[in-house]
């Protein structure tokens, strides 16, 4: 009977620290799991702050400020028109007749 005693407490034992184990890694992973969740609404709140952000950066009135402060351009008038042609193309405008070349 001493043997089976012996044999049950050793069962219990290792039972015993197994389920401490398993508490223990249950525990880590809902901790981890809770981080990775609060990860997850920061980033998606950083997300809906940085699409809001894109939208003001992109309206039309954004836009032309910039271009007419940084990039100097100017708004687009038939008395302002200019025709760029390509190098390769030259000879061939310039073999074309003088009507044709003229743009309104």
């Amino acid at each position: 009977m001493t043997r089976l005693s012996i044999v049950l407490l050793a069962a219990l034992m290792v039972s015993a620290m197994y389920l401490v184990r398993v508490q223990y890694d249950s525990r880590r992973l809902f901790t981890e799991l809770d981080r990775a969740l609060a990860e997850a609404h920061r980033l998606e709140t950083e997300r809906g702050r940085l699409e809001v952000e894109k939208r003001a950066a992109a309206t039309s009135l954004r836009v032309e400020t910039l271009a007419k402060d940084k990039l100097a351009m100017r708004t687009v008038t038939p008395a302002v028109t200019e025709y760029v042609t390509s190098a390769n193309a030259l000879p061939a405008v310039a073999s074309a007749p003088q009507a044709e070349r003229r743009a309104p």
